[in-house]
């Protein structure tokens, strides 16, 4: 688990200029725009007594390594944004949203569906980053997320999302070294039964895996 604080600002912004589909991103991404962003998006929601919890890569950064993204990910309620209007809205439906803040993407997630209320209600804990001390989600809350949304990624055929969530997923159930049935409960509430079975069976696999991994290379009596 880390203990060095991390500065959202420098990952946000390596993560941006070094991915490949942002060809120009060196000329054209004002780089110092979003390190002010970052500390600014979160003074705005102090001031504004906006209640949020922060998920998705940055959060996944506070308890394991490597976690590359290029945006914050939040989980707020939908009509606290109109307590931010600095924030400039693109994209949003009933239970999303994508906002910027000057170069800054922010994804939102609302609780409207019910089971982010469960994460912004029950499993969240304060996490110091370089720029601000912040309401995130623990690493069971993160479990809850990345599970809930595997079956619509399947069912959208969002492959390569998939398996980068069950990557975050393995992480934390490695780090998480907790009994997971209290997950799979709470994803009960949420989901289609066969679904959450579907769920049960990837974990499994992941298990495994990670049984598996630890074998490897270790010394063996010749």
């Amino acid at each position: 688990m880390r203990t060095d604080p991390i500065h959202i600002g420098e990952v946000i912004a390596n993560g941006v200029l070094f991915d490949p589909k942002n060809s120009d991103a060196w000329s054209t991404m004002n780089v110092e725009g979003i390190y002010r962003s970052v500390p600014r998006l979160f003074e705005l929601l102090e001031e504004r007594s906006v209640q949020y919890v922060l998920v998705g890569g940055i959060a996944m950064l506070a308890y394991v390594e490597g976690r590359n993204t290029q945006d914050i990910d939040l989980i707020v309620d939908s009509a606290d944004l109109d307590k931010v209007p600095e924030i400039r809205i693109e994209d949003a439906n009933a239970e999303f949203a994508r906002g910027w803040l000057d170069k800054l993407r922010i994804d939102f997630l609302f609780t409207g569906s019910a089971l982010f209320d469960v994460v912004r209600r029950d499993h969240t804990t304060t996490k110091t980053f370089a720029e601000h001390s912040v309401p995130c989600a623990t690493m069971e809350g993160l479990l809850l997320l990345k599970l809930y949304a595997l079956p619509a990624l399947y069912r959208q055929g969002q492959f390569d999302k998939a398996s980068i969530y069950e990557g975050d997923v393995a992480v934390l159930i490695k780090q998480f070294g907790q009994p997971i049935e209290p997950v799979f409960d709470e994803l009960g509430k949420h989901l289609l039964a066969s679904d959450v079975e579907e769920v049960r069976r990837i974990v499994a696999d992941i298990e495994d895996r990670l049984a598996r991994q630890s074998e490897r290379f270790r010394d063996r009596d010749a």
